[in-house]
């Protein structure tokens, strides 16, 4: 960080409840949600009976579905949250690879204008289905790995710093090194892009009552393949970030594991921190993950094997108050498949939670 970024970030040190009084208030829509944290599963926008009687067997009262290209309409998502809540089941976002991760957008590059107004009626289209929450990430060359190894007898991802085989994977393209898109950018550059399209979407998200949480750039390293992580890969980034966006429907979506992935030399502060300095006026989506090291080299481990006890972040949690929702994140590969990879997890998070709040009742 340049001397220069030192002095702003000063001039920001403010506290969470600080930071949220600077916000827009106005005609800003904001929809409240019931109390309590929301364990959730990772589901399909299409369902079969089987996949919705999983998800009753096991509790899960909540979803995060990605759709697909023929359903990412106002109908198409109604269709989808009408799917589930005949089931009972609530769904509470709906992603969209296409607006979720947009080098355009991140990197000014061609095509830009287009990709903004995409995401601003992929806003509407949520806020008409009735869906109130949505994560974007601001990444230019996608989330990086080095590969797959093995961790406790299946296979998980890796991602080794010093590795020659890095590759950036996202929908679909792939970017490596030494130059993802044939330049190094700089960081004011970055900086410029994110405040070029926040300040054109949170408006919107505003008008139409839905919720932005910013997800942390996978993996944290400062520069991959020319192209500066410095905003979403630390907390001070963060911070200013937030500050930029002015506007109570831009918040975090807190990935564990990403944030582990960087540690705190990298981060600033370690997970619970986070919850604790912004709460759950900003924190609105936490992925449930753990990973066997802090960086230069890392693997996605299962939650009760990585160097992060996890309890820990669903006891702050509980502690702030949080209302959102638990999902887990880039979960290894279980014998059994998709279902008995879920059913481990959501145990897992499902007893951490009922220690919580056990302890907080007492």
């Amino acid at each position: 960080m340049t001397n220069t970024n030192r002095r702003e970030f000063g001039k920001l040190a403010l506290g969470g409840a600080a930071l949220l009084a600077t916000e827009r208030k106005g005609s800003a829509i904001v929809h409240n949600s019931q109390p309590g944290i929301k364990l959730c599963g990772q589901a399909s926008a299409k369902p079969s009976d089987e996949e919705l009687k999983f998800w009753r067997q096991v509790g899960c009262g909540y979803v995060s579905v990605g759709s697909t290209p023929d359903l990412r309409t106002a109908d198409g998502f109604k269709q989808i949250k009408k799917t589930y809540a005949d089931a009972g089941i609530t769904v509470w976002n709906i992603g969209n690879t296409s607006v979720h991760n947009m080098p355009e957008v991140t990197l000014n590059l061609p095509g830009r204008d287009k990709k903004v107004e995409e995401y601003k009626q992929y806003l509407r289209n949520l806020g008409a289905a009735g869906i109130y929450y949505t994560t974007y990430a601001h990444m230019g060359n996608g989330i990086w790995n080095s590969g797959r190894t093995e961790i406790r007898g299946t296979s998980a991802r890796e991602f080794d710093l010093n590795s020659p085989n890095k590759v950036g994977v996202w929908d679909g393209k792939e970017w490596r090194e030494p130059l993802s898109h044939g330049r190094v950018f700089t960081q004011e550059e970055i900086w410029e892009n994110y405040t070029h399209f926040i300040k054109q979407v949170a408006p919107v998200a505003e008008e139409v009552g839905v919720r932005i949480g910013i997800h942390p750039d996978d993996p944290p390293v400062p520069v991959l393949a020319g192209v500066p992580r410095c905003i979403f890969s630390n907390f001070d980034g963060y911070r200013k970030a937030m500050q930029i966006a002015n506007s109570p429907n831009v918040g975090i979506c807190l990935c564990c594991g990403t944030w582990l992935e960087g540690g705190k030399a990298l981060t600033g502060k370690d997970p619970e921190e986070m919850i604790r300095y912004f709460g759950a006026d900003k924190i609105w989506k936490i992925h449930f993950r753990n990973v066997s090291a802090p960086l230069p080299h890392f693997v996605e481990t299962f939650m009760d094997n990585g160097y992060y006890d996890m309890y820990k972040i669903m006891k702050a949690l509980r502690d702030v108050n949080y209302d959102g929702i638990v999902i887990l994140d880039h979960t290894p590969g279980l014998t059994g498949g998709r279902y008995a990879e879920q059913s481990y997890g959501f145990a897992y998070m499902k007893a951490l939670y009922a220690r919580a709040n056990a302890e907080a009742k007492a």
